[in-house]
């Protein structure tokens, strides 16, 4: 174990990309860089990372924003749900802790949106607390090298990788290697084509020595992907444009889209103006379509979304509309809403 900890100390040391939270790394920049970087690209993640210190330089100035300003500057990184929980734990933070992150691992997990990934990432690299971090590149590293073949998505599997990270770690330095084991999954034992043949951990490496490494890790199949169709309505009526503020606890709950008619298959135009939701909110006005967009296709986890957006011009302004869900704005203002990326698919189209 201690040549394996030396070894990838050495190399984190000569590889490691020079990342602006790796300098002197504080709980808020930890935590920041972690939540931005869940189910993201470091090279997508880190401007967003720049904006939201930049805006937001402590968990304070966070906690003082409005959530709709922080889903707008969450727009386009999808999975809202962090932002939201992003923002209601820095409000915990500053009402329960006085600012301050606990400076413990139970403590940490309390916070919303805070799991044992992001506690242990927050304990060890900003408290130095030796608590091992289990993400996606620390599961494919350990089950090469020890060539384990339990999935990482069951229970059975989350737990033994958990185990096996936690006998790993350097108690002495956490911090350093816990991110030597990550940035070595994310450069070098990399999901396709891992430089195994220059892999100073080779002689250590089961599954390259049982030729199993494409194999690792294993992970049962996701559950089957269902489609859903979005025919969006663009109302347009005297240089102001139709928006809805979604609610509920959908995963672009508070932000802000068209009104919609959804269906679980195709919709043609003609069908869709003439579904019962239309005809409510049309009310018999007349009305000129004046395009069809392309189709917008957005995956999710567990869903395709297939969006088509029906641009319409009304002579005369809905009833319906002005309620705090449906509401008239100027298109100009269109920019000032934090709306999901399929919505900013059509509008930069």
């Amino acid at each position: 174990m201690d040549r394996l900890q030396e070894t990838l100390v050495k190399w984190y040391a000569e590889n490691r990309r020079d990342l602006p939270w790796r300098h002197r790394p504080t709980p808020y920049q930890v935590w920041i860089s972690e939540v931005v970087l869940q189910q993201t690209r470091v090279s997508q993640g880190l401007d967003y990372y720049l904006r939201f210190t930049g805006k937001w330089p402590t968990v304070a100035d966070l906690a003082r924003a409005s959530e709709e300003e922080v889903l707008k500057m969450w727009q386009g990184l999808g999975y809202y749900s962090r932002a939201r929980n992003l923002h209601h734990c820095a409000k915990q933070i500053v009402e329960q802790h006085n600012g301050n992150f606990p400076a413990d691992f139970e403590q940490l997990k309390k916070l919303k949106g805070v799991g044992d990934y992001t506690a242990a990432a927050i304990a060890s690299i900003a408290f130095g607390l030796p608590h091992a971090v289990v993400d996606g590149n620390v599961y494919r590293v350990l089950s090469r090298l020890f060539d384990i073949d339990t999935p990482i998505n069951i229970n059975e599997g989350q737990r033994l990788f958990a185990q096996l990270a936690d006998e790993l770690l350097d108690r002495e330095q956490p911090s350093l290697h816990n991110q030597a084991l990550m940035e070595f999954g994310a450069l070098h034992c990399t999901p396709k084509n891992p430089n195994c043949l220059h892999c100073p951990l080779q002689a250590q490496c089961l599954a390259f020595e049982r030729q199993t490494v494409a194999q690792r890790p294993v992970k049962l199949p996701k559950t089957k992907v269902s489609t859903r169709y979005l025919n969006y309505l663009v109302f347009r009526t005297n240089d102001k444009i139709c928006l809805r503020k979604r609610s509920g606890d959908g995963i672009w709950k508070n932000l802000y889209d068209f009104p919609c008619v959804e269906s679980e298959k195709a919709m043609t135009v003609d069908e869709v103006t003439r579904s019962e939701e239309f005809m409510q909110l049309i009310e018999g006005k007349t009305f000129t379509i004046t395009k069809v967009s392309q189709n917008f296709t957005h995956k999710l986890t567990h869903r395709t979304l297939v969006a088509q957006f029906i641009e319409i011009k009304l002579e005369q302004e809905l009833l319906l509309i002005e309620t705090k869900d449906l509401f008239l704005t100027p298109e100009r203002d269109l920019g000032n809403y934090p709306i999901p990326r399929l919505i900013d698919l059509y509008l930069n189209t």
